[in-house]
This record gives C-alpha cells, sequence and structure tokens, in this order.
C-alpha cells in the first residue's frame, strides 16, 4: 500500500505532474469525486473555516446533480479540475469511449487540469490528453477511503509523508465521509501548525 508514489513511477511518465517545484512551504491539497451533498457541504465548511483552499476533481455526472454545489465551490474560491464525466478506468476503456467521457466532463467543468480516475491512464491516452490538460496526479495519497483503516493511520499517512510541493489527495465522496470527518480538521490543522500553505495555482 503506496502512500508515497513511487520514484520510479514518476520517472516513467515524466509529463504527469506529481508534485510541484517549490522552495517554500507550500502544498496542493486535492479532493476526488463528487460533489456530494453530504461530504462536500461537510468540506466547503471546514476548509472556510480553517482559510485553505483546495482543488476539487469533480465527476461530471455529480456536477449534474448538484450543480449548486459546484458553484459553492468555485465561490468559496476553490479550483475545480476534470476527473471525467463517468469515473472511467482508462486502462479498461477503449481511447475513443474514454476521450469522449472526458469530453463531455470538460463541456461542464471547463478546466485545464484533468486527473485521471483511479490513477490509471494508459501511455497513448496521456499523449493525447497532456495536449489539452495538465494531468495532476499526487505524492501522497491518503488512503482514506480504504474500509477499516484507522485513524491513525490516515493521519500518519498525510502527515509523515508530506514535504515541499507535495499534491495529497483525499475523496469527495460518501465511501470517506466518516474518515473525512473524523480525521481531515487535525491532519489541516497540524499541517498548518508545521509552516505549510496551501496552493491551488497549478
Amino acid at each position: 500500500m503506496f502512500v508515497k508514489t513511487p520514484k520510479i513511477v514518476q520517472h516513467v511518465f515524466p509529463s504527469i505532474i506529481w508534485k510541484k517545484k517549490t522552495t517554500k512551504k507550500k502544498i496542493w491539497l486535492t479532493f476526488d469525486d463528487g460533489p456530494d451533498k453530504k461530504i462536500t457541504v461537510f468540506l466547503l465548511k471546514l476548509l472556510k473555516k480553517l482559510k485553505i483552499h483546495a482543488t476539487f476533481f469533480l465527476i461530471g455526472e455529480q456536477i449534474v446533480k448538484y450543480p449548486e454545489l459546484t458553484k459553492k465551490i468555485i465561490e468559496d474560491g476553490h479550483v475545480i479540475g476534470n476527473h471525467s464525466y463517468s469515473h472511467l478506468n482508462g486502462l479498461l476503456t477503449s481511447n475513443k469511449t474514454y476521450y469522449n467521457d472526458i469530453d463531455r466532463a470538460q463541456k461542464i467543468v471547463n478546466s485545464n487540469i484533468f486527473r485521471p480516475p483511479y490513477g490509471k491512464i494508459s501511455p497513448i491516452q496521456l499523449r493525447t490528453l497532456k495536449v489539452k490538460y495538465k494531468i495532476i496526479m499526487w505524492d501522497v495519497l491518503s488512503w482514506d477511503f480504504k474500509k477499516n483503516i484507522s485513524s491513525e493511520k490516515i493521519y500518519n499517512n498525510v502527515i509523515n509523508n508530506t514535504q515541499k510541493g507535495s499534491i495529497i489527495v483525499f475523496h469527495n465522496n460518501i465511501k470517506s465521509y466518516q474518515t473525512i470527518t473524523e480525521n481531515l480538521e487535525k491532519i489541516l490543522v497540524k499541517l498548518k501548525e508545521e509552516g505549510y500553505r496551501f496552493s491551488t495555482i497549478w
């Protein structure tokens, strides 16, 4: 169970943004999936309370369900990115179907950043999509979506692996609701105490 993306993987796919280059204690907080009527509301309230801005990689079909939540994310000063329309796994989907699904989401999202669902994308899909998008992955995976993971484990996954320029992934879906509500605030507070500042500039 990798928390840090292995350097060999980052080396093999250098055109993907795994981590941001910076000499300052800046990090990039990201949330995948959503919007969701329960967890997104929680996230927006918490981020506003802590005065933190984040990047939300949204699913097109969820945006259609909850357009007002999408509007609220933007109004609160956060950035949105394309996470496909139907959350397709690129390695299990034909290129044509995959591109059409992303294009369908793009008509709603209108963003120049894209994160492949599941972090799965083929080399040919990457070559095609990087012409239009910055492909954003991560170097710190919280594992907040994993069943039966302890609060201590999620906390340590993030705190012990975050560095200058880290891109951290949490999830904006109902599966992660309990782990997010139990752990996110103390993680973000700790990161702020350690002097990290949160950026949404890609």
